[in-house]
């Protein structure tokens, strides 16, 4: 068998494997090393998927495997930064563990994601890493301000895990060609987000998520 089959699912562990340590940061409430490792996470999560089209190395257990680090790495790790949030605000300790919905959550869209058909070239609903990537944003330039306003956590946990396996259309940044007529709407959205980027460099992460969730509202008025 050719080694070269094997190299999406090597990928995929270094996403779970740095799913893990955002974990483990997050729960120690360092939310800047959990920033770093969730986006990097992403990063391998991307990197899997086009290396498996790369080298046409497709396999039963890579999207198993893919759907089972996501779990750890956009599931878990900002459930973990939810938690931790919350274990800072003046809330009740009990209240900490709403943010355990997180995974709950991820796991089912994830589970819906892998069974349906529909979401080949968009997504229904609003991917994991989306979600995570918020978390990790909100948590790296403006945990004060949550910690300060935990309502704030609580809302977001309510909306987002909601979003996660809605119904909604959601733009997917898959290309098969690269015509702007067929392709506007991905145009516009990365030209927002490279704006945002400019303006606020690291702090851009967590508003990026909201400017991506605001181009799914064409679709709603439809």
């Amino acid at each position: 068998m050719k080694l070269t089959r094997h190299i999406p699912n090597f990928i995929t562990t270094l996403n779970l494997f740095s799913g893990s340590v955002a974990i483990y940061f997050a729960f120690q409430g360092n939310f800047e090393f959990a920033f770093f490792a969730v986006l990097l996470a992403a990063l391998f999560d991307f990197m899997d998927g086009f290396a498996a089209r790369l080298l046409k190395a497709y396999s039963p257990m890579g999207k198993e495997l893919d759907s089972l680090a996501d779990v750890l790495s956009f599931g878990m790790a900002p459930g973990a930064i939810a938690f931790s949030l919350l274990e800072q605000s003046a809330f009740p300790g009990w209240i900490r563990f709403a943010g355990f919905i997180i995974p709950v959550f991820s796991a089912l869209r994830l589970a819906k994601f892998n069974i349906d058909e529909r979401q080949t070239e968009s997504f229904l609903g609003m991917p994991t890493p989306a979600n995570a990537i918020f978390w990790v944003g909100i948590s790296y330039s403006f945990s004060g301000f949550f910690i300060q306003n935990p309502w704030l956590i609580l809302l977001a946990l309510v909306v987002l895990s909601g979003l996660l396996v809605s119904e909604i259309p959601m733009l997917s940044l898959k290309f098969k060609g690269f015509s702007w007529s067929n392709n506007s709407r991905k145009y516009i959205l990365l030209a927002g987000c490279i704006v945002i980027l400019v303006f606020l460099g690291l702090d851009a992460f967590g508003i990026i998520i909201l400017w991506y969730l605001a181009n799914a509202i064409p679709d709603l008025l439809k």
